[in-house]
């Protein structure tokens, strides 16, 4: 299943892309999605960066067939490799279970803001019920995307 989220700030990519390097505005945005839980690693490499984000979150509000599959908590592992300021590859994975998201993260400019684009293919590899998972780790990766765009913006906003 296909994946896009465009999320916008009204700040430049060097600003926009100072607060994703950030560590504690990364740890701020789990704090918003209300995990249980986080580990947050950035690690500078050049023009680029490599982030790691592990998450504990609860089952609560998914659907049964899916909460069977996971317990009740879910651990999420997000690695960001950038290759320069503006352009990443993510990866989005539940260990121990058969799924993914594999894609990218740009940057680019938007008048005198900044377009966050997201994009990818979720996939989760169980026969019969593998279509509803993709959506619903598409919907998840969306609302979790939102979290960061508002927590992100009121970053910005307090940081200027």
């Amino acid at each position: 299943m296909r994946f896009r989220e465009e999320l916008t700030y009204d700040a430049d990519v060097a600003r926009v892309r100072a607060m994703l390097a950030d560590e504690g505005f990364r740890e701020q945005v789990c704090e918003a999605q209300r995990v249980l839980d986080h580990d947050v690693t950035i690690i500078p490499e050049g023009v680029g960066m490599r982030v790691r984000i592990v998450q504990q979150q609860p089952a609560d509000g998914i659907p049964s067939f899916a909460q069977r599959l996971v317990g009740s908590t879910i651990e999420i592992v997000q690695e960001e490799h950038w290759h320069d300021a503006t352009a990443a590859d993510l990866t989005v994975t539940i260990p121990g279970k058969p799924g993914h998201l594999r894609g990218t993260i740009r940057l680019e400019p938007d008048g005198d803001g900044t377009r966050e684009i997201v994009e990818g293919e979720v996939k989760v590899s169980i026969p019969v019920i593998g279509g509803k998972l993709e959506k619903l780790i598409a919907q998840l990766l969306g609302s979790a995307l939102r979290a960061e765009n508002r927590t992100g913006r009121t970053w910005l906003t307090e940081a200027s």
